[in-house]
């Protein structure tokens, strides 16, 4: 599968959060949904007016019970899945929140230390930005996905212009 990314139109548009609290990301075990079962960042749809950033915040307070501050923009994720799914997902990363992350019927929160993250756990395509986005790099990637197994990628970091294709 070859996705004509220069006229690709996503179907749905998404957030991810990716809380931090020193050498720490707080991560979930998602209950529900599309990647029920993975580990991920706390994240999901935009409703209708919401800007990616008021989307980030309502969802880490819905999935969390928590309120992510200094939110800050640090990359893009476009997903093709060969079932015709086009999402095209924002990534933040918060330095501070307020409150204390709370099991839902969304999510079960979970700290990690960055250098401990179960990528075995999470999508296939997590081990190939957010450890450099975690390190404070923004990018713009591309996956093609058939259900749960990537089938190609392409991250191009801003810092260097470079990528890391196969």
């Amino acid at each position: 599968m070859e996705t004509d990314w220069e006229n690709w139109q996503p179907n749905m548009r998404a957030t991810l959060v990716f809380v931090r609290r020193g050498d720490e990301v707080l991560l979930i075990h998602k209950k529900r949904g599309l990647g029920a079962g993975k580990i991920n960042g706390p994240g999901g749809k935009l409703e209708a007016g919401e800007t990616p950033l008021q989307a980030a915040v309502r969802e880490v307070e819905e999935e969390l019970k928590i309120t992510a501050l200094d939110l800050e923009e640090m990359g893009v994720l476009r997903f093709q899945f060969v079932d015709g799914l086009a999402i095209h997902c924002v990534v933040f990363t918060a330095a501070r929140f307020t409150g204390v992350p709370t099991e839902t019927d969304e999510a079960i929160p979970e700290w990690f230390r960055v250098d401990e993250i179960p990528y075995e756990k999470m999508w296939q395509d997590d081990q190939y930005w957010l450890p450099r986005m975690l390190g404070g790099e923004k990018f713009d990637a591309r996956f093609d996905f058939d259900d749960e197994t990537m089938l190609t990628k392409r991250v191009e970091w801003e810092a260097e212009g470079t990528t890391n294709e196969p």
